[in-house]
Parts: C-alpha cells; structure tokens; sequence
C-alpha cells in the first residue's frame, strides 16, 4: 500500500487527518479560526480553548467507523463537539442530539445543584446532503436551534447544531472571498491540490498546509495515514456499492412494474378497441344504438358514441 504520487496533503476526511489537523493543542490555532470562520460572526469570537478527552462524553460515545470527533472547551466554558461525518446513516440526527445531550448529562455534579448548564454547541462537517435533499440546493450551512413554533422567538440559547453539507460548496478557487469559503474550500480540495493556491496566504492557511504535507511525516504518520486513508476509501466503496446495487434494483422492479402495467394497459385499450369495432359494425348494419347497447353492454356506448 503506498501513497498516489501525485498525493501531496493528506485527506482531511480521514480519521488520521482530522485528527491530526484539527484535534492537537498545537493546532488548536488551526480549529479556532476555522470555528470562528464558520461562526462568520454569529457567536461571540472565540480566543483560547482546551481539549478535553471525549471519555468525558460517557462510555457510549461514538461510533469510531464513522465518526471523527474532537471534544473542546472554550475560555467561557462552552462545550463544542466536532465531528466528520462522511455517509448518511439511519437516524444520524437522532445520533448528534444523543451526543449533546450526553454533553449536558456530563455537566452535572454529585449532590444539590441548580441546575445551571453551560453552552453546548456540536458542528457537523457533513461529507453527504441530507436525504431529500430537505434544504435545497443552494443552503449548506445550517443553525438549528429549540424555538417556539408560534412566533419563532429563540426559547433556549445552550444548545446549538451547525451542520455543513460539503457536497454543496461548490465555489473555486477564484471565488473564496470569506475566510468561511476559504475554510470550506480547503477542507474539500486540500487532497487534490499540488500547491497552496495564491487565494489561501493567510498565516493560519500556511500552516495547514505544512501539516497536511504528506513528504513531511514520519515513518509511523505515514503509515497511520495509509490506513486511515485505506478505511476511508473502503468504507466509501462499499457506500457507492450499495448506492449503485439499490439503484439497479429499483430500475428493475421499477422495469418489472411498468410492464406489468404496460400490458393491463395494452390489454384494456385492446378490449376498448374491439368493442368500438363490434360497435361500428353493428351500426353500419342498421342496428339501433339501443340494440347495439343490448347486444354488447354498456361498455360499448364511448366506442359507439366516438364512430
């Protein structure tokens, strides 16, 4: 197994990858500025976080063949859970408000207590589009939050969900004016490129791309990364498998179907037609409509009508 030649960064949807890029104290500059980036504003700015273990998320925590998480705290003790989740399974949405509720259970001490519970905030870095695609086209970013379905006010502000369908981000490079399209922009192409491009010179973009350089890891890095590339792509194959084995069974009970209907359909307008035959023969004849009614009922009369 060995690297694509023209493999130069490391795929940051692998385990290895994002985990290397955004989970480690000495990138944490790396995750502030893509959070802060990706928050454009709607959250008060982030400085300084720390990194806390995810056994603080309880034993049950995570499904590690399709969930890459890290687990922070920032300065004004807000918990964040970031994850890549690279295919759409059953009940994902189920899966993320399990996780931040086990984040708030977490916050509780032993004995009496108030309550009180701190920000949590779980970002969803999506490698599919929701099924039915329920936002559209043109939506990728996505701020859920608990609000009142009559007038919409926001009822409670601690516990928010940021989810990024990534397939929809489309913008070159030409195109990246935010620091969150230069953001989404790498995290999507940064395993296709052979150079940092020219849009992306900030100092923190430099940066990422020296961690992602595949030429400078170590023996043990880049066999860690093999593997996890490996899961990644086989995991991938096996999701385009059943995509592609769904979709040839549809077409073909799809196919089945419509000939079944086909020839009830052809049989119908068949019956239709002879009758109408039968009709205009008995009318050429000089039978009276009546009579031609009586002779081959009433499913005659559109035929005789129609000649």
């Amino acid at each position: 197994m060995e690297i694509y030649k023209n493999e130069v960064f490391m795929n940051p949807y692998t385990d290895f990858g994002f985990k290397k890029l955004f989970g480690r104290e000495p990138n944490k500059d790396i995750l502030i500025s893509f959070l802060n980036a990706l928050f454009d504003g709607d959250r008060k700015t982030i400085v300084d976080l720390t990194y806390l273990n995810t056994e603080q998320l309880g034993p049950y925590y995570g499904d590690r063949s399709s969930v890459f998480d890290v687990f922070c705290k920032t300065e004004d003790d807000t918990y964040f859970v970031v994850e890549m989740q690279r295919s759409d399974q059953p009940y994902f949405k189920d899966r993320t408000v399990y996780y931040a509720s086990a984040t708030i259970v977490d916050q509780g001490p032993r004995g009496p207590w108030d309550h009180e519970l701190k920000d949590v905030c779980v970002i969803g870095i999506l490698d599919f589009v929701f099924p039915n695609n329920e936002y559209g086209d043109d939506s990728y970013i996505h701020k859920v939050m608990l609000k009142d379905t009559k007038d919409h006010h926001e009822f409670y502000d601690k516990l928010t969900f940021y989810y990024v369908e990534m397939p929809k981000f489309t913008k070159k490079e030409d195109e990246l004016v935010t620091m969150r399209d230069k953001w989404l922009f790498v995290i999507k192409n940064i395993c296709y490129l052979l150079k940092q491009p020219k849009e992306l010179q900030e100092q923190v973009f430099t940066k990422f791309f020296e961690e992602a350089r595949i030429g400078m890891f170590d023996g043990e890095q880049r066999f860690a990364y093999m593997m996890s590339r490996k899961h990644y792509w086989d995991n991938l194959s096996t999701i385009n498998y059943s995509y592609e084995k769904g979709m040839k069974k549809g077409m073909q009970e799809g196919m089945e179907k419509g000939m079944e209907k086909g020839m009830e359909k052809g049989m119908e307008l068949g019956k239709a037609q002879a009758i109408k035959e039968i009709a205009d023969k008995m009318q050429s004849m000089g039978l009276s409509e009546e009579k031609i009614q009586e002779l081959i009922g009433e499913s005659s009369s559109s035929g005789a009508e129609s000649s």
